[in-house]
């Protein structure tokens, strides 16, 4: 470009007289707002889909490979505009598309393709998705690249036309700031109507279109005449297709340990927002850091933290029974390292501008592939999660590799780590031949076998990090790592292990002596999902927070003290509920993961249904709040709602409408009972202020499990019961166990409102509120 091209744009802004600088401001806070809208639109819209879905953890997993599908679409969209030669004519193509994408707005679940089919959720949710925000979604995402490419031709000549790259830090500011902003400030203050409304989300998508007419305007003025345009800029040697395809690696790694890290932490805790959005906004500020002219984290720096929390975060991955908010810290830590140092190295390779809109064409590509990879595939070909820990482990070959030859301090640490990361498993064998050998250690090593393996693997840990500049002896030596305690972590003797889009399911023997030998527990994560002993004595004995002692059992055998009864269970587990029909009562499951009912009918696992019930059992999949809808009202006694037991919380079964629903089954003196037993949620506030909102009758009780009983025998348990009139629950209120809660300040929770953050904050603090609940 010549220089009298370059100094024209010196007289460019919103007038000839207007100053320059008004330019690149507002290319700054176009692209930053449009950042912000596509980042605040996908904890919102997966919100709005979650609950037609179990509230599964693998629903945002899977609607961040729509996302990413659909911003690869944006930016092909972008690189393929580019080939029109005039800017103007492509300010008012995108111009035309913003408009189009209009009439999807306000934002809303299309409902053209009914309900999901619970045996094939994942094509469901990807149509509907596209169906109810994939216009937009594409044609904003596609602004970013878009913008910096007209950025770099009207600035032709300045130099920060040269590094058009300083724009994407600034769009990845408004994402980090917009996805922060939704947990804290959006999600508790607004209620799902409201976001997604004319004052909310619709109305910043308009705001939005008058910004891009104003850089129209800007655009269309930038010339000396009528007939001068911003050049095309000159053209750069292509990349190769080796370049091309380390550049995909390298941004498909952040994006799947972002995947990884966000289903493993959600898990055990809750599917929602606030957990989603930190490894989201933590990915993306990485992107801020590394597009910066001067990062504020040098590479050098990066590559020294991430050789230490990588080693670290590889050897407790195995391991769920640590501090959780010390591992929830590590593990945000290491990715947040890990996916630095690799957008570090994508930013070191990026092209002149002339290829702009390729370079983020490959790294939403690489994306796209990154979470394909662990929220589509992994859950195929593995049987556990075995995605994260893997890419971990992988992610290390992208270090510096050191081609000098290995000096004899460094093969003796190699060897040194290899040493002591077959020591657990050499003793977790040793102990499993030897009755002897196991009462010794336990006599004399108070810790456990998890924490010994964690305490045994951290020198390895230290000699990955001595090795951190060799990448394939420092990715050796975290694999050494991580086998060994994904081995020792197993904990119990599995038998199965099935995955499917709801979750990882495992059986297991735990023997237990006094409930006959073997017994069979069914898991989810780290949370018991059921036990069944083998012995014939105890076969049909329910167990854990079934037991007959418990709040569930309590209420199964009030209610079988009336007659005959008609039962509803929400949540199927092993089956044990089975144990409690008679041959005059009926009793349906509804359960959303047709794989858990399978494994419960199968007596080699499971026989609660098959050989314990006094008749046969029917099972309705789909999710509860659907099926149940389609339940006659008034005809059950008695409905037990067992779906929030420390697993991701499926918060749309404990709304107040879903309550309500609930209500509606129930025969005038019919009870539900709501099973709220968590390890890290206070979701029995919520229940209670939704009861009191409803104006209905409820009682509470939290139930210790005795110290004199078989270790699988019972669970400690906390439950809610309800019922449409106080005659429901008169024969309860004379039991001393249960008590009628007080009034909590807590707001209830509704298909428009939940707030698990605070939920999360109540039970971390143990407030005075929920201690004078439970003294």
């Amino acid at each position: 470009m010549s220089d009298t091209t370059g100094d024209s744009s010196i007289q460019t802004g919103l007038g000839s007289g207007a100053p320059d600088r008004l330019t690149p401001f507002l290319f700054a806070v176009a692209i930053f707002t449009s950042a912000a809208l596509v980042f605040v639109v996908q904890p919102m819209v997966t919100k709005l889909v979650l609950p037609m879905l179990g509230g599964s953890p693998a629903v945002w997993n899977t609607a961040m490979v729509f996302f990413q599908t659909a911003l690869l679409a944006g930016y092909g969209y972008a690189h393929l505009l580019q080939r029109v030669g005039s800017i103007k004519l492509q300010v008012g193509i995108h111009l035309v598309l913003l408009l189009v994408a209009a009439l999807f707005l306000p934002l809303s679940v299309n409902g053209l393709l009914g309900d999901p089919d619970p045996s094939a959720p994942i094509l469901w949710l990807l149509a509907t998705l596209a169906l109810s925000v994939g216009a937009p979604f594409a044609v904003l995402s596609a602004t970013a690249p878009l913008l910096q490419a007209w950025y770099a031709r009207v600035r032709a000549g300045h130099a920060d036309g040269k590094n058009p790259y300083v724009l994407y830090a600034a769009s990845n500011l408004g994402s980090f700031l917009a996805l922060l902003s939704y947990p804290i400030l959006i999600e508790p203050l607004a209620t799902l109507s409201g976001q997604r409304g004319w004052f909310g989300w619709s109305g910043g998508y308009v705001v939005f279109m008058l910004m891009v007419v104003a850089l129209a305007f800007t655009v269309w003025r930038r010339r000396l005449d009528q007939t001068t345009e911003p050049a095309r800029l000159a053209s750069s040697a292509p990349m190769t297709w080796r370049d091309r395809g380390i550049l995909i690696l390298l941004a498909a790694a952040p994006s799947s340990l972002m995947l990884g890290v966000t289903a493993h932490l959600s898990t055990d805790v809750a599917s929602a927002p606030f957990l989603w959005v930190l490894p989201l906004a933590l990915y993306l500020l990485t992107f801020v850091i590394a597009f910066q002219n001067r990062p504020w984290i040098p590479l050098n720096v990066t590559l020294i933290i991430h050789g230490a929390t990588g080693a670290v975060v590889v050897l407790i991955v195995a391991f769920r029974s640590a501090n959780w908010s010390l591992a929830f810290g590590l593990h945000l830590i290491a990715f947040f390292f890990a996916a630095l140092m690799c957008h570090q190295l994508l930013a070191k390779r990026r092209p002149p501008p002339d290829r702009l809109t390729e370079f983020y064409l490959l790294m939403s590509l690489g994306g796209v592939v990154g979470g394909a990879f662990t929220a589509l595939l992994a859950p195929v070909i593995f049987n556990m999660v075995w995605e994260y820990p893997l890419v971990l482990v992988l992610v290390g070959l992208a270090r510096p590799w050191g081609r000098r030859r290995l000096t004899g301090t460094e093969m003796g640490t190699l060897v040194a780590a290899g040493v002591v990361a077959a020591t657990p498993v050499l003793l977790a064998l040793w102990l499993g031949a030897d009755d002897g050998a196991r009462g010794w250690f336990h006599a004399n090593f108070p810790l456990g076998m998890d924490q010994l393996t964690m305490v045994v693997l951290m020198p390895a840990a230290i000699c990955a990090f001595l090795m951190r500049d060799r990448a394939l002896l420092f990715t050796g030596i975290l694999l050494m790592i991580a086998l060994s305690a994904q081995w020792i972590a197993r904990g119990y003797d599995w038998n199965l292990s099935e995955r499917s889009f709801f979750g990882v399911m495992r059986v297991a023997n735990a023997p237990d002596p006094r409930l006959g030998g073997d017994v069979h527990v069914l898991m989810h994560g780290t949370t018991l999902h059921g036990a069944q002993a083998r012995d014939d004595e105890f076969r049909c004995v329910p167990t854990l927070y079934y037991a007959a002692a418990t709040p569930i059992g309590q209420a199964a055998t009030m209610i079988g003290r009336r007659g005959r009864a008609r039962i509803g269970v929400v949540g199927q587990g092993s089956g044990a509920m089975a144990t409690y029909k008679r041959a005059e009562d009926t009793m349906t499951f509804f359960e959303i993961d047709p794989m858990v009912d399978r494994l419960s009918r199968d007596p080699q696992w499971f026989s609660y249904i098959s050989d314990c019930a006094s008749g046969p059992i029917n099972t309705v999949l789909g999710d509860a709040r659907l099926t149940l809808a389609k339940e006659a009202p008034g005809s059950y006694d008695l409905l037990i709602i067992d779906a929030f037991s420390s697993d991701a919380v499926p918060t749309h079964l404990l709304t107040a409408e879903a309550i309500e629903g609930y209500l509606a089954l129930l025969k005038p003196q019919g009870v539900v009972l709501l099973h709220l037993s968590n390890r890290n949620l206070d979701i029995t506030l919520p229940a209670i202020a939704a009861a009191q909102a409803l104006g209905k009758p409820s009682l509470h009780q939290l139930y210790y499990e005795q110290d004199d009983t078989p270790e699988m025998a019972e669970a400690s348990t906390e439950a809610l019961i309800l019922s449409p009139t106080p005659e429901g629950l008169a024969d309860f209120m004379a039991d001393y166990r249960w008590n009628t809660p007080a009034r909590t300040a807590v707001r209830p929770w509704t298909d428009d409102y939940v707030n698990l953050f605070g939920s999360l904050q109540r039970s971390m603090l143990d407030t005075p509120e929920l201690q004078a609940l439970r003294r």
